[in-house]
């Protein structure tokens, strides 16, 4: 029977059109594979493609891909919302149809090993592809980002899997592994970045540090601003969504969000010396404070979850 991997590269690369196009051709042209999808971010400035063919097709699929991205992406002038560390930064293989998560190991120890030796660049290995349990995390990682990775890879606990433990500037690092089916689930808020971030840290299951955990089990997450939407979000990944389904992640989300609401309304009422009870009176005050009418009516039964 047919086996099925998928794969699921980001790019840093979320506005160029160019290249966006040029990474999605090299992937649709490999023989085997199917592109379902590219998700383009302008303020992540990041791409996500996702495609789909069997474990040898998918390797060579990533690959041709990186190639492309080798030429047409410089790190050294990337700047963008999303966590990055790499112009392909992390390279996930994901099991679909009758194919095991150690075969997806091996795709990604393959295409790590292949990476590494063709555009001499640094790969770590993680999920069920690490080969060390504190690299099983991808935070973990790509802590501190592209930009400490000189730093980083001079440290011989953060020698790659594979190729130099040199900095390499126009490329930076890759992360590459296996894992099961993830879940990208992304809030939209009408708040500050800061807002939507602490949010994040209270719902994400690292929370603000080992000893500050969040609420939600296998859960990652961020807050981000969104400029060519004019919204906040809070984004977040469910690696198992029967532990945490979709619905408690957006109730969480909500209330934390309305607490943010009316957190603002208590500092306007104390600042200006006012008295309201009624909820209803506190949400219109805020909306009048932070100009959230400024450019169209702002109606909260209608841009308020609850």
């Amino acid at each position: 029977m047919a086996k099925l991997v998928e794969c699921v590269p980001n790019f840093s690369e979320g506005n160029n059109k160019e290249v966006i196009d040029a990474l999605g051709q090299a992937i649709s042209r490999t023989p085997g594979c199917v592109l379902l999808d590219v998700d383009a971010g302008a303020s992540t400035n990041r791409t996500v493609y996702t495609f789909v063919g069997s474990p040898e097709a998918v390797v060579e699929a990533a690959l041709s891909a990186a190639r492309v991205a080798g030429q047409l992406i410089d790190m050294s002038r990337h700047t963008g919302e999303h966590p990055r560390m790499g112009a392909l930064d992390v390279c996930p293989f994901v099991p679909v149809m009758n194919v095991s998560m150690e075969e997806c190991v091996t795709c990604a120890n393959i295409f790590g090993q292949r990476l590494a030796a063709e555009l001499g660049v640094p790969v770590y290995l993680y999920g069920e592809a690490a080969r060390e349990e504190s690299r099983k995390a991808l935070p973990t990682i790509r802590a501190g980002e592209y930009e400490a990775l000189p730093e980083k890879l001079a440290k011989p606990e953060w020698a790659p899997d594979f190729g130099p433990s040199t900095f390499v500037p126009r490329w930076g690092a890759t992360v590459t592994g296996a894992r099961t089916f993830l879940i990208a689930y992304n809030v939209n808020l009408l708040c500050t970045k800061e807002q939507a971030h602490r949010i994040a840290l209270n719902i994400r299951e690292q929370g603000r540090g080992a000893d500050q955990p969040g609420r939600l089990k296998r859960v990652q997450g961020i807050g981000w601003y969104l400029e060519e939407e004019n919204i906040a979000q809070v984004s977040t990944n469910l690696l198992d969504f029967e532990t945490t389904p979709l619905h408690v992640v957006y109730e969480e989300v909500c209330r934390d969000a309305e607490k943010a609401m009316l957190d603002t309304a208590e500092f306007y009422i104390k600042k200006e010396k006012l008295f309201i009870l009624e909820e209803e009176q506190k949400i219109r005050l805020v909306v009048s404070r932070l100009g959230l009418d400024s450019l169209s009516p702002f109606h909260p039964r209608e841009r308020i979850i609850e």
